[in-house]
């Protein structure tokens, strides 16, 4: 199950979970309208998109962060290669971190 159809499924049992505790609550032996039990379950259901709606901002910013990271990494990368690539010397040990296209020595593939 791909991640946006483990959202959209935990939200629907996340909804019914609250709409069966208000009708449980009614239950209790307190007789509520159709309209205050609505409104209870409106209630309940805003708080939990408050909530949603604050974890997603801070998902949003874990993602910007790791994004900017992701860049920084990227471009120090890039600088690697240019490097190696730069000034080739076939008597130097190659560096494991970089791209296999940049380890082949120039006699490889005789």
């Amino acid at each position: 199950m791909k991640g946006g159809c483990r959202v959209l499924v935990f939200f629907s049992i996340m909804f019914v979970l609250v709409w069966v505790s208000t009708l449980f609550e009614c239950a209790k032996g307190t007789i509520y309208s159709c309209q205050q039990v609505m409104e209870r379950l409106n209630s309940k259901l805003y708080l939990q998109n408050c909530y949603i709606m604050k974890e997603n901002e801070r998902l949003r910013k874990k993602a910007q962060l790791l994004n900017q990271e992701n860049q920084a990494l990227l471009s120090e990368l890039k600088q690697k290669l240019t490097k190696s690539s730069a000034s080739p010397n076939p008597n130097s040990i190659p560096d494991l971190n970089l791209s296999p296209a940049a380890n082949k020595a120039p006699n490889a593939n005789k």
